[in-house]
């Protein structure tokens, strides 16, 4: 039997310590490398706090009409692009018109009465110089009748004759003064409306409202932005005052309202920037910053806020909506909505 050659043996066995001590240093090397990575990447990203609970914000103006009436022209459609001041729709202008009309009748009719008014304050003017000219006539009359009384050529029902009509002239003064009086408050003007008579200014109130009525049965955009809900208007429907018709989103200002875990609002500060990416637009990301971080959390300010002084109560980690504003212009179209992802760099 041949003998085994030790240069071979030495080889071999030199082979196999190496592959032992590679495998040993792999084994060794590779939880080094992933815990040295996971401490690395903790380091590098632990002042950084994100939320996938975001949405784009967009200020949304409901618009109503002043005044009621039957719709008889739509000028919008879903989805339309207005400017402040486009027409949206407008209603039957007819009854407001009527309005006008009548306020107009209501001011005419009160100006007759101011001139009838006048008329009788002139006369009553008249009536007391009349009834003044009859007391110097009567005093005269009484005097002579007196002194013809004192002479003995007159009798007594004479005398008491003149007195009587002399007192009744006096009467006559005092009722002119009081109709004149009368008069005269019935032209005066308070001093909330100086020189207009009161009937007047309430009829040119009445046209005035009128007016502005007839003014609102065209509805107008009061911002620029996209039209949204109009399904609601169509021609023939009564439009109810103060009834919400339609809304307009004005998407030339988005923001993002996230709501991030209370634990998340530690170094948290107005002004620290941040990055947004949108579940609908995968490549697109914009950049932001804090603009202010709520006052209260979103249970807080429910329809039903939690009661938690009871038996049953279980810590639930609360959500604050924190406003970020879009720094940014993006090169998609915001929409009011849109899920969004923020993460904030705290250490900034």
């Amino acid at each position: 039997m041949a003998e085994a050659d030790p240069k071979i043996d030495a080889g071999t066995t030199a082979k196999t310590k190496s592959r032992r001590f590679g495998r040993l240093a792999l084994m060794v090397s590779v939880p080094l490398v992933l815990v040295g990575g996971a401490t690395a990447y903790y380091i590098a990203n632990d002042h950084y706090v994100s939320t996938d609970n975001a949405y784009v914000q967009q200020d949304k103006v409901s618009i109503s009409a002043e005044v009621g009436g039957r719709i008889i022209d739509v000028a919008v459609h879903e989805n339309d692009v207005v400017k402040e001041g486009d027409l949206l729709f407008r209603i039957d202008p007819e009854p407001y018109r009527i309005a006008i009309e009548q306020a107009d009748a209501a001011i005419a009719a009160a100006q007759v009465r101011v001139s009838s008014l006048q008329t009788e304050y002139q006369n009553t003017n008249v009536g007391i110089d009349s009834a003044r000219e009859d007391v110097a006539f009567y005093e005269k009359e009484y005097q002579r009748q007196s002194s013809l009384m004192q002479a003995g050529f007159t009798t007594r029902a004479r005398l008491q004759a003149a007195e009587h009509a002399l007192s009744d002239a006096r009467s006559r003064v005092a009722s002119a003064l009081a109709d004149a009086t009368k008069a005269r408050a019935a032209l005066a003007t308070g001093s909330a409306a100086p020189g207009i008579n009161p009937a007047i200014k309430a009829g040119q109130a009445q046209r005035e409202q009128a007016l502005l009525n007839l003014s609102r049965t065209e509805v107008r955009a009061p911002i620029a932005g996209v039209v949204s809900q109009a399904d609601r208007l169509q021609p023939g429907q009564m439009m109810v005052q103060g009834l919400p018709g339609v809304t307009i989103v004005a998407s030339n200002k988005s923001w993002i309202e996230a709501n991030f875990k209370e634990t998340d609002l530690a170094h948290m500060r107005v002004g620290q920037p941040a990055e947004i990416s949108f579940d609908a637009y995968p490549d697109l990301k914009v950049r932001g910053k804090v603009a202010s971080i709520g006052a209260g959390t979103g249970s807080e300010f429910s329809v039903l806020p939690a009661q938690n002084a009871n038996g049953n109560w279980v810590k639930v980690t609360q959500r604050v909506p924190v406003r970020i504003s879009i720094t940014d212009k993006p090169k998609r179209a915001m929409i009011a909505g849109l899920s969004a992802h923020v993460r904030i760099d705290t250490d900034k």
